[in-house]
């Protein structure tokens, strides 16, 4: 880069570099200087290097655009005074007129957001907005929120509150919560989506707000009381409020009345408390396909057809959670179990698994992902005691499989996850059938390269993406010459190449289901190796709290389940579906429920030498 300096209105000038750009269109580096004159109150850019600066900014700014390209007088003046901007938030657009990169923190978006809105940066504005959605913490949501607001962005807006009425706790211990105002506050612990580990935790962040300021704000408690469903709380809960309301109620000079309307609220509770309930339904729905349960009845196990989606997530009583299961539908074939599933482009795939409890060589154990518009089928057990090292993806342009760069082992029982576009496999059964401690990244051309061992040993595990970090959680591990539960969990940080433990699963979840919902780790299902004892329950991990949630429990099958997540259709969604349970139909595909027309499609089998292996493909037009 080069430096250069100009006057501006001001008679002050801000010196500073400009790197050295690779042009996209021409291909060849093109240098390019750039001054900005003024102070704290204005700016100036100074015409050189014939024009070309002008139609950079012109091709990013509408605003430049319509100076430069329409007769205004700014497109004959050597130097354009822009006495509204900073320097600051004016190189970073420029700059990104070059590079297309704009370097952000919290510290500076905002500032940079709103001189883009101004100046009609689009490029820009692109970027700000994803790095606030993306970005977006417990510290920052309050601010993103307000910001969107203010400026008319509803769509940001609505992801901003969303946030905070998942992250309710979290959000409510920061500085800037104190900050609110008392009817945006009412609006948050009003919200029927609103989630907490209980009641008490709405009710705390009441008063840790009113504490802030109770001059002013004690006069506003007994409103915002109104937002606490008190029928929620257990008996041991509402001591704690009986004590600081009639705390409250002895502050001062201000005569206020408390304890009186929430004593009568807490004492109204109807049965299970159903109309008190907060009830959460997420924009996209865990969706889980097939699996196996014992039938009490005849003492043997029934694989499953049947798919579920998990409409809502609902909180009652003290730590009391529910999952609403909705039946969505059933496996055009045999009934499967031990299989794969992938969501890519809307589509969710179910590839490979077991059909039967007694033939149960009918088809591999395998597991499958998405990755980069391909389908990876990765591994498995073509026998019962026979595991594979071989690799196949699926082209869905073309309806095919083919072989890519197999694995250094038979491998099988493994997890496997993808993050930053790598493909990530832990542990699993090797040969031998011998649980494994490795770590690996998988690349379909160039095999495979191992990364730090786990601390523990596990197969037939979870293993999640979140927020940068891979989880890893449940499965068995060695125990002599057999196998015994694996409760111990431990997450994976790429950038170190190190693994860190946290909190253990509270009851065991083997062969279990995962997924990453609202930023939590979901471990569904599964059963204990001990005794073989069936474990209906769904559990979920907090990376704020670092602690596991009951969330309740499945409806229909338990082991061997696999989970994915997807958008369904609103009307699937509704409260009155009178045909939920007759979505699909048995002797004809090709059927419409409602506007929407569900269809299921055979995929080519996989080359997997396995007799009826296959893969089906799920999706759903409006």
């Amino acid at each position: 880069g080069r430096s250069c300096w100009a006057s501006g209105s001001c008679g002050v000038c801000l010196h500073w570099r400009c790197t050295v750009f690779k042009q996209r269109h021409h291909g060849s580096n093109q240098g390019c200087s750039s001054s900005v004159g003024g102070s704290k109150t204005g700016g100036a850019l100074q015409q050189e290097g014939k024009n070309e600066r002008r139609v950079i900014l012109a091709a990013s700014s509408d605003y430049f655009r319509g100076m430069f390209t329409c007769g205004m007088k700014e497109s004959r003046q050597t130097c354009v005074e822009l006495p509204f901007l900073l320097a600051p938030e004016f190189e970073a657009l420029l700059g990104c007129s070059y590079s297309g990169i704009v370097r952000l923190g919290w510290e500076s978006v905002f500032e940079i957001t709103c001189t883009a809105l101004q100046l009609q940066f689009q490029p820009a504005l692109s970027i700000c907005l994803n790095f606030m959605q993306q970005q977006i913490q417990a510290d920052s949501c309050l601010d993103v929120a307000s910001f969107a607001e203010a400026y008319g962005m509803s769509d940001l807006l609505e992801e901003a509150n969303d946030f905070v009425l998942r992250n309710f706790r979290e959000v409510s211990a920061t500085a800037k919560f104190q900050d609110l105002p008392a009817e945006k506050l009412l609006d948050f612990i009003c919200c029927d989506g609103l989630y907490v580990p209980s009641e008490l935790a709405v009710f705390r962040a009441v008063i840790s707000w009113i504490e802030a300021d109770p001059e002013e704000r004690l006069p506003q408690a007994g409103l915002l009381m109104t937002g606490v469903r008190f029928p929620l709380m257990t008996f041991r809960e509402f001591r704690e409020v009986r004590a600081i309301n009639l705390r409250m109620e002895c502050f001062g000079d201000k005569e206020v009345e408390l304890y009186g309307s929430a004593l009568k609220e807490f004492g109204f509770s109807l049965p299970k408390s159903q109309d008190y309930c907060r009830v959460r339904r997420p924009k996209d729905v865990v969706v889980l396909v097939g699996g196996d349960q014992l039938n009490p009845d005849m003492g043997r196990r029934i694989p499953s057809r049947e798919l579920w989606f998990a409409n809502s997530l609902r909180s009652g009583t003290g730590l009391v959670k529910e999952i609403e299961w909705r039946r969505l539908g059933e496996i055009p074939d045999k009934p499967k179990f031990r299989h794969g599933v992938a969501v890519m482009e809307g589509m969710l795939y179910v590839v490979g698994g077991f059909c039967t409890e007694i033939f149960p060589l009918c088809a591999a154990v395998v597991s499958v992902f998405a990755h980069i518009f391909r389908l990876y089928a990765i591994g498995g057990d073509k026998e019962i005691n026979a595991n594979i090292d071989s690799v196949e993806t699926y082209n869905p342009d073309t309806d095919s499989w083919s072989f890519v760069q197999p694995l250094d082992q038979a491998l099988s029982g493994y997890a496997v996850a993808v993050l930053n576009e790598g493909i990530f496999i832990s542990g699993g059964f090797n040969c031998k059938y011998v649980c494994l401690v490795s770590m690996f990244l998988y690349h379909p051309e160039r095999g495979t390269t191992y990364l730090a061992d786990m601390t523990n040993d596990r197969a037939q595990h979870c293993m999640e993406a979140l927020q940068g970090h891979l989880y890893v959680a449940g499965g068995v591990c060695n125990l002599r010459k057999f196998y015994t539960d694996q409760q111990a969990c431990e997450v994976y940080d790429p950038v170190a190449d190190a693994w860190t433990a946290f909190a253990s699963l509270p009851v065991p979840h083997v062969g279990a289901a995962s997924v990453v919902l609202e930023e939590k780790f979901y471990v569904l299902g599964g059963y204990c190796q001990d005794d073989y004892s069936e474990s209906g329950l769904v559990h979920r991990f907090n990376p704020s709290t670092q602690r596991w949630e009951n969330m309740g429990k499945l409806s229909g099958a338990v082991t061997d389940i696999r989970a994915c997540l997807l958008r369904l259709p609103q009307h699937l969604r509704q409260e009155n579906r009178s045909h939920a349970a007759d979505l699909w139909n048995q002797e004809n595909q090709d059927l419409t429920f409602g506007q929407c027309i569900v269809a299921l499609k055979w995929c080519k089998p996989i080359k997997c030498p396995v007799s009826y292996h296959f893969a089906t493909q799920y999706f759903s037009k409006l």
